[in-house]
């Protein structure tokens, strides 16, 4: 079997026990980005399994998007990254 070499770790274990690794990432070809997908690549990059700028550029996300996601995380949880719910947590 063969191993891409990658710079930093290839999975990383989550506060809550689960393991995180680049097999779980989005495919680099997403358009449809639903709250899960957005969760993922926001704990990749928070628990230092992606950087954030290879994070921006294998999604082509732009920095604000991306600190849109983490702040709501952050602050609400995945809950926040819906899109049926983001009006409710925008206000606040």
């Amino acid at each position: 079997m063969y191993l891409k070499k990658v710079d930093g770790p290839r999975i990383v274990t989550l506060p809550d026990g689960t393991c995180l690794s680049r097999a779980d990432l989005p495919p680099d070809t997403t358009v449809r980005w639903v709250a899960s997908r957005k969760a993922v690549v926001v704990q990749a990059v928070k628990y230092g399994l992606l950087a954030e700028d290879e994070a921006l550029s294998r999604y082509n996300l732009s920095e604000d998007e991306f600190a849109s996601w983490c702040s709501a995380v952050d602050r609400f949880g995945e809950e926040a990254l819906k899109t049926t719910t983001l009006q409710k947590y925008r206000q606040l």
